[in-house]
């Protein structure tokens, strides 16, 4: 088995993306991460499947948001390409996106669950509804494709043993890469770069 050429993390944010991220950087996949900061919500809506696609082009892998929109373009534009699905339980997904993101309002929320509801504070119903239609909508989508798709859940130990073998590649031995926990993410530093984020700066947290 060789080393798939392209990897697609299709996972809502607060699944687990970031420690994929890393653990896709260090089998020595190129992973791109958001994209759309810059856009108003208007031209993100109308080209990020555009853009997506062009910038999968470029990577050999992806996470974050609005990578999971667009995972049936991603496959049809890349055929042979491997999809992981990071989950969580949707009552801890919430509480973590809410914890994140509070009742700041976002683009890229809006994109994902409506120009009605841009912060999860206050949407949780709308929130949860599309993060697990969005999971049954994937796991449907490659119900006779097996092979393509891998399902992760680190929270139950999910790790490098499950993600070598769908990849085919080696892996490390040891603990699966964990960032992005509840400290790391209040932590002086990190919320100096959301703030600053928020503000239209372009600046690299560990979203996910």
């Amino acid at each position: 088995m060789t080393k798939p050429d392209k990897v697609f993390c299709i996972g809502f944010q607060k699944t687990g993306t970031s420690s994929m991220r890393d653990a896709l950087q260090i089998l020595g996949y190129r992973v791109k991460g958001v994209f759309g900061r810059e856009l108003p919500l208007k031209d993100l809506r109308a080209n990020f499947v555009n853009i997506g696609l062009g910038l999968a082009a470029e990577y050999d892998a992806v996470e974050d948001m609005p990578w999971p929109l667009m995972y049936k373009e991603l496959d049809a534009h890349f055929p042979g390409a491997k999809f992981i699905l990071t989950l969580r339980k949707t009552d801890k997904w919430y509480q973590s996106i809410a914890g994140h993101f509070g009742d700041n309002p976002y683009h890229i929320q809006q994109l994902t669950y409506g120009e009605d509801a841009p912060a999860p504070v206050g949407h949780e119903e709308r929130y949860c509804s599309v993060y697990e239609r969005h999971n049954s909508e994937v796991l449907a989508y490659f119900k006779d494709r097996p092979a393509d798709l891998l399902v992760i859940e680190l929270e139950k130990g999910d790790g490098w043993a499950k993600l070598g073998d769908f990849l085919g590649v080696p892996v490390p031995d040891g603990p699966f890469v964990r960032i992005n926990s509840s400290k790391q993410r209040q932590s002086i530093p990190q919320r100096i770069v959301k703030r600053l984020n928020r503000m239209g700066m372009n600046l690299k947290t560990m979203d996910g």
